[in-house]
C-alpha cells in the first residue's frame, strides 16, 4: 500500500509517517522547503523537496510513484505567501479561479487538483483518530464562573469568524475580545491577547462551522500551552473530535504546573 504525504512543518508528518509505516504503508512525502523538518527524510520512503507554489511537481511527484490516496498536515507559515512563494502556472491557474486566498479556499483548490488526477485526498487524521481531543475538562483546575462566560462568549464570536475563513482562534478576558487569529497564526494572537490582559486570558480554538477535515484541522500541544503561561493565558477550550492534540499527557502535565486549565466542549454549552 502507498499513501502520499503533503507535508507542512511541525511533529504531526513525522508521527503520520510512523504510524502509516506500522500499518504496512509505503510513504511518498512531498516536504516544502524552509517549512518542513528534514529529519522527515529519515521517516519516509520517498520524499521530493519544493517551494510553496510548486503544485505541477507536488502533482508530478505522485502521479510518477503512482500514489492514488495523499494526506496534507503540518503548519505552513502563512506570511510566507508574502516573501517566498514561487507559484509555478499550475498554481497560478487555481489562484486565477479564486474570488480569496483565505486558507480553506486554497487547500480546497488544490484537493481538487489532486483529485481531478485520480489522487484522493484523505483526512488527515485517517489513520490516527485518536489524536483527536476527547470531551471533558482535562487538568487538575476547572474553569472559574468568569472564565466559563469567556468561554461561551469565545466560542461563539470564534465560530462567527471560522465562517468567514479568517481564523481559528481567538483571546478573550472578561467579555472582551483582546486578539483574533489571523495571518500570524495562533501562538502570535495568544502573546498579543495575553499582553493586555492581566494573567487572566481564555483562548478558544475552534473548527470553522464548514470545516473540510481533510486539512487545517485545528493543532495544540506542549508549546501552545508554553505559549500561553508566557502571555498570561489560564483557560484553553477546544472543540471536541475536531482538534488534534500532540503529547496529551505530557501537555497536560505542562497545564497542571502553571495552573492552567484546558477543556474540550462537543458544543458551546
Amino acid at each position: 500500500m502507498k499513501i502520499g504525504l503533503i507535508a507542512g512543518g511541525g511533529q504531526f508528518p513525522i508521527i503520520f509517517s510512523n504510524i502509516a509505516k506500522s500499518k504496512g504503508y509505503e510513504v511518498f512525502a512531498v516536504a516544502h522547503i524552509k517549512e518542513t523538518d528534514p529529519a522527515l527524510e529519515n521517516h519516509v520512503d520517498m520524499i521530493r523537496w519544493i517551494h510553496l507554489g510548486q503544485v505541477k511537481k507536488l502533482l508530478n511527484f505522485f502521479k510518477e510513484n503512482k500514489v492514488t490516496e495523499v494526506a496534507m498536515l503540518g503548519k505552513i507559515k502563512k506570511t510566507r505567501i508574502f516573501s517566498d512563494f514561487k507559484p509555478d502556472t499550475k498554481a497560478l491557474k487555481l489562484i486565477a479561479g479564486m474570488r480569496h486566498t483565505h486558507d480553506d479556499n486554497v487547500l480546497r483548490g488544490l484537493a481538487g487538483a489532486l483529485e481531478k488526477e485520480g489522487i484522493k485526498v484523505r483526512s488527515s487524521t485517517f489513520l490516527i483518530p485518536d489524536i483527536l481531543a476527547t470531551e471533558g475538562c482535562w487538568t487538575k483546575r476547572k474553569p472559574s464562573r468568569a472564565e466559563k462566560e469567556d468561554m461561551k462568549l469565545g466560542w461563539e464570536i470564534a465560530k462567527e469568524i471560522g465562517k468567514l475563513d479568517i481564523g481559528q482562534c481567538i483571546v478573550l478576558c472578561k467579555g472582551s475580545v483582546l486578539a483574533v487569529e489571523a495571518i500570524d497564526g495562533t501562538d502570535a494572537t495568544i502573546k498579543r491577547g495575553g499582553s493586555l490582559a492581566n494573567n487572566s486570558a481564555v483562548v478558544v480554538k475552534v473548527a470553522k462551522p464548514n470545516q473540510d477535515l481533510r486539512f487545517d484541522v485545528p493543532a495544540v500541544g506542549v508549546e501552545t500551552i508554553m505559549t500561553m503561561q508566557e502571555a498570561g493565558a489560564g483557560l484553553l477550550v477546544l472543540e471536541a473530535g475536531k482538534a488534534v492534540v500532540f503529547d496529551k499527557e505530557e501537555m497536560i502535565d505542562c497545564a497542571d504546573r502553571y495552573g492552567i486549565s484546558i477543556i474540550a466542549l462537543e458544543n458551546e454549552n
